[in-house]
């Protein structure tokens, strides 16, 4: 390949309309009787403003079906979450037990997935809309997503605010732990870390295969 950079390919639809169908799926069944109606709503304010978004943005700047299949693999993990409150996820309880653990981490598991997940499309939207590459770009993915990550605290605060406090409790999913917040960052960000590490490395591989 030669001159200018290709452009990124077309995600073939049927993986994007396979992957929208599973999640739809999913979610349809996380929203049937959840364990606090309430929390269930918060946490699905952001998912409906991330849908919404990847809709309107599909048709003119689609991502890679490795984005979308992220985006989809955290979404779901998201979905089983809202339905039982993170702190009450009955695989964090095994979990916990077998581990010896005294809090349910579901939502460590989560926020790390966060950042691991987001990488890819967070990376992609970089490459196609920036000059950075290298370790610029690695930077500044990694940089984005621990922002978006204590973005996402300050939300919870906020709506621990404006909402009664106790019926916000399940949202906020401390668990008693009171640098619960802190916490939830720091494995956001070594989620995003390792996020950035894989996709360099798979970049790597991938260029190194391309013939000379």
């Amino acid at each position: 390949m030669t001159g200018a950079q290709a452009s990124p390919r077309r995600p073939r639809r049927t993986v994007v309309a396979v992957a929208a169908a599973i999640y739809l799926a999913i979610w349809i069944v996380a929203a049937i009787a959840p364990v606090d109606r309430f929390d269930w709503f918060l946490e699905n304010l952001l998912v409906f403003a991330l849908v919404a978004a990847l809709l309107a943005g599909y048709r003119r700047w689609p991502l890679s079906d490795t984005s979308y299949l992220c985006m989809l693999a955290f979404l779901a993990m998201h979905a089983v979450g809202a339905h039982y409150t993170y702190s009450r996820v009955p695989p964090g309880f095994a979990a916990s037990a077998l581990l010896g653990f005294t809090r349910n981490h579901y939502d460590r598991v989560a926020h790390f997935a966060f950042g691991l997940l987001f990488a890819c499309p967070v990376r992609e939207v970089l490459q196609r809309t920036s000059h950075l590459r290298g370790l610029r770009l690695g930077f500044v993915t990694v940089a984005l997503l621990l922002a978006a990550s204590a973005g996402y605290e300050l939300v919870e605060w906020w709506v621990a605010l404006i909402v009664d406090p106790h019926a916000a409790y399940a949202y906020l999913g401390t668990q008693g732990d009171v640098f619960d917040s802190q916490k939830d960052e720091t494995v956001a960000l070594a989620g995003a870390l390792a996020g950035v590490a894989l996709g360099a490395a798979v970049a790597r591989l991938r260029n190194g295969r391309k013939p000379g």
